[in-house]
């Protein structure tokens, strides 16, 4: 197997947080804009970053993003694996491939949302480990930098089209995760498509 290394998002791609982090923002836009939006108008904004989403409502980032996120801590449901996804790490973990993730998500959060999956973790790139985000792909550098390895080594794995951008510009061979559900468009050609988890695991067949 050529991949020593698998690179994972999280949201979307590890943990269907979609709806705990949607209904949240269908609250803060109610109390900040006085405008009543559907989960399918917010649901594009799960692939942005929180600044990024704040950005695009025209919200004010310092004062509105904490609210947001003290919404979604409160949120009835939490964050979760999909079904496949810790059998995954499981297995891969035992072949001896590295695994690691790079996500906009804050460090805090991580340790929150990550509990179940953090023991198949051999790095992480979170939100305050970097000045630029995906779909920079400096998040995917410094990554690899922590693993020791080069970008032909390793296996992205993501659900978003900013983490399709990334890989792209780090030379990153991409795997779109399409078990969320998500429609995403305008992404580059990813070199795998992944309809569950599975299905990444029999890449790794011969590992």
């Amino acid at each position: 197997m050529k991949y020593k290394a698998v690179i994972y998002d999280i949201d979307g791609t590890l943990l269907d947080t979609i709806a705990m982090n949607m209904y949240p923002l269908m609250q803060v836009i109610e109390e900040e804009k006085q405008e009543k939006w559907t989960y399918e108008e917010v649901k594009p904004f799960f692939s942005m970053t929180g600044k990024q989403t704040m950005e695009a409502l025209g919200l004010d980032y310092e004062t509105v993003y904490p609210k947001w996120v003290r919404y979604v801590n409160a949120y009835e449901k939490k964050a979760a694996p999909f079904e496949g996804v810790e059998p995954l790490m499981k297995a891969l973990h035992e072949k001896g491939i590295v695994q690691a993730v790079v996500s906009a998500k804050t460090r805090a959060q991580y340790e929150i949302d990550m509990t179940d999956l953090m023991p198949y973790i051999d790095q992480t790139v979170l939100f305050e480990d970097t000045q630029k985000h995906k779909p920079d792909p400096e998040p995917l550098f410094l990554c690899l930098e922590k693993l020791g390895l080069s970008s032909h080594e390793v296996l992205y794995i993501g659900d978003a089209r900013v983490d399709a951008l990334a890989s792209q510009a780090s030379g990153i061979a991409f795997g779109l995760a399409t078990w969320a559900g998500l429609v995403i468009k305008d992404i580059p050609e990813p070199a795998y498509t992944f309809a569950s988890p599975a299905d990444v695991l029999e890449l790794f067949a011969d590992a």
